[in-house]
């Protein structure tokens, strides 16, 4: 009984943090990705996963974000939706991290482009992501 009270208080503690991650990117599937979308867009964004906001390859991958996490992080930080948040208020909480998307859409990636018309032009929007 201790083996299973020990496994399971592991388990919550390793799946909590990453909840709010994954529905930042299920977010970010939900308004970039349509019907109407480019296939090779589609597999693109889906083979980077993470690594849409993150560099693929990183030693502390949650905390090496690309140019985009980077932009992203300033506006949306896990801290302030927790597990709760997103299952007492999902259409807000929707609506928070879509309103960063669009804002951060307008800023500039390093190749010059903003991160917008990348995303508009089938690219995806880091350079630095490692993929």
């Amino acid at each position: 009984m201790k083996r299973l009270a020990l496994v399971l208080g592991i388990a919550a503690c390793f799946s909590t943090p990453s909840f709010a991650i994954s529905e930042f990117g299920k977010q970010w599937k939900a308004d970039y990705i349509t019907e109407d979308t480019d296939a090779d867009f589609v597999k693109a964004s889906r083979k980077a996963g993470c690594n849409l906001c993150h560099v693929k390859g990183a030693p502390e991958k949650k905390e090496a974000r690309n140019e985009y996490g980077r932009a992203l992080h300033k506006l949306l930080d896990k801290k302030d939706f927790p597990k709760e948040y997103f299952k007492e208020h999902p259409e807000e909480a929707a609506a928070k991290i879509t309103a960063a998307f669009k804002k951060v859409e307008k800023e500039k990636s390093s190749d010059g482009k903003t991160f917008g018309e990348k995303i508009k032009a089938n690219e995806l929007p880091a350079t630095d992501a490692g993929l």
